[in-house]
């Protein structure tokens, strides 16, 4: 009868023990299950930048290029009264598809960089390409646009104000997997792509800041689509 006693009176203070133990162990429980979802996001994040990598070094140019009525420049700083040593870059590779016969129209999109400069992008585009032979009647400014998602859909605008339907956009090549994904977002008929290599610009720097600008963009097309959805 005392063993009995003795067994029913250790009852009580093991539960009790058990119950004391169990709030640090649930602690530590929710702290693993945190840092296992913190792990999970970490590696979908490398995985995700370690693609928009890739795509980055791996666009080209659409092969063959077809005839197309329009090119679309998008644009990039200007130094000053100058385009930039990379914008120049785009703007070589419109003048090869226009002397070409690829494109027969241009439009430059681009708005003013600084309030202190002479020229928005599109106009100092313009003046470029018409110091190297282009007729200034070819060429359509879009003088407004200050993102990649504004340049198409401004340009598109203007296609579609003059009735053109088929387009080469050109840019470099680290920017062309964003800017085809937004023209594909924009319901632009086959858009066609010219990528310029870059000799003269800092490329790590760029396609890391591509990534955030490619980030950015995927939000942004998550809010345009949530928009028209509940329209």
């Amino acid at each position: 009868m005392k063993v009995l006693q003795r067994i029913r009176s250790t009852g009580p203070k093991d539960s009790e023990s058990k119950s004391r133990l169990s709030g640090p162990e649930k602690k530590f429980s929710a702290a693993k299950r945190l840092m296992l979802c913190l792990l999970v996001i970490i590696m979908i994040g490398l995985v995700w930048v370690g693609i928009r990598f890739w795509n980055m070094n791996n666009a080209a140019s659409t092969t063959p290029l077809q005839q197309a009525q329009v090119g679309i420049v998008l644009g990039a700083s200007m130094w000053g009264a100058e385009p930039s040593p990379g914008l120049k870059e785009r703007l070589n590779e419109a003048l090869q598809l226009y002397r070409n016969g690829t494109v027969k129209r241009l439009i430059v999109s681009g708005g003013l960089d600084k309030p202190t400069y002479p020229y928005t992008e599109a106009e100092g585009m313009q003046r470029y390409l018409v110091d190297r032979g282009i007729p200034a009647q070819h060429i359509v400014l879009e003088n407004h646009a200050t993102s990649t998602y504004e340049n198409l859909l401004y340009s598109q605008r203007i296609m579609q104000e003059y009735g053109w339907t088929s387009t080469v956009i050109i840019t470099h090549s680290y920017h062309g997997p964003r800017a085809l994904e937004i023209a594909r977002f924009l319901n632009l008929e086959h858009p066609q792509m010219a990528l310029a290599e870059s000799k003269v610009l800092n490329m790590p720097l760029h396609q890391s800041r591509e990534v955030l600008a490619y980030a950015k963009w995927t939000l942004q097309k998550w809010w345009l689509s949530a928009q028209t959805w509940v329209s």
